[in-house]
């Protein structure tokens, strides 16, 4: 039996962000999928909603289910998401997961705080790319820095998709997780916020923060991320083999 990485990414980016896990994955033989939600990468055109996000990671998870285990990662917003669908009542076919800078319950003043301040970069000239990619060349090394801009980014889908997640209700969805998940932030991570409390809602968990590193753990750091991948996919094998 295999196991499937399916992986979804944060907001405005797209899968390509992904670049280097598929990359690492695939000189393990292991497969891999990497999703783009509506609105974003390769779906531009289409308008966000959470149906659709859910939609679009739950016909990939049932895919790659049929041929063995799934390991669902998911960053940022991608990861918020993730949470609560493997957190659904009625349990999806997710064997383990991986919830990647994404430990921060999307409501109140913080979020509005983000939203203000992505609105504010929005109305900028070049809708603020070029702070961002100013940012991306002094923080992501020379392998990833092009990764989370490849797919192009979804201005128009931000501010739509920051709103749409404040319906979420993460900790309830936390608390149905029966899974093993691994919490990875970066040490520098604004979303670190709640992170003891996801961790202490999910029995099976572990909280992992990596050292000097931002929000973009995954491009930040991606030896260590994907090392973090290989600790996952060793804990699923282990448990199948243990299996009577």
């Amino acid at each position: 039996m295999t196991t499937t990485v399916v992986m979804v990414h944060g907001i405005r980016t797209s899968a390509t962000m992904w670049r280097s896990q598929i990359e690492h994955l695939y000189s393990l033989g292991v497969p891999s999928v990497a999703v783009d939600l509506p609105g974003h990468g390769t779906r531009m055109a289409e308008e966000f909603t959470l149906e659709g996000a859910f939609a679009t990671i739950d016909a990939v998870v049932r895919a790659a289910a049929e041929t063995g285990d799934v390991l669902l990662v998911g960053h940022s917003m991608g990861g918020l998401v993730s949470t609560a669908y493997v957190g659904q009542e009625d349990r999806p076919p997710v064997d383990a997961f991986i919830a990647a800078s994404c430990t921060a319950i999307p409501r109140g003043l913080g979020l509005a705080a983000y939203r203000a301040l992505a609105r504010g970069f929005d109305r900028l000239p070049g809708r603020g790319e070029p702070i961002a990619q100013w940012v991306l060349e002094r923080t992501l090394p020379d392998e990833t820095r092009a990764d989370f801009g490849a797919g192009g980014y979804a201005y128009d889908a931000q501010d739509v998709a920051l709103k749409s997640l404040s319906v979420l209700d993460l900790l309830a969805a936390l608390r149905r997780i029966d899974v093993p998940v691994w919490f990875i932030n970066g040490q520098y991570d604004q979303l670190r916020i709640n992170e003891r409390l996801f961790a202490s809602l999910v029995p099976q968990s572990e909280l992992i923060v990596v050292p000097r590193t931002s929000h973009l753990v995954t491009a930040m750091r991606p030896r260590v991320f994907n090392a973090l991948l290989d600790v996952a996919l060793a804990t699923m094998d282990a448990a199948r083999t243990s299996q009577p």
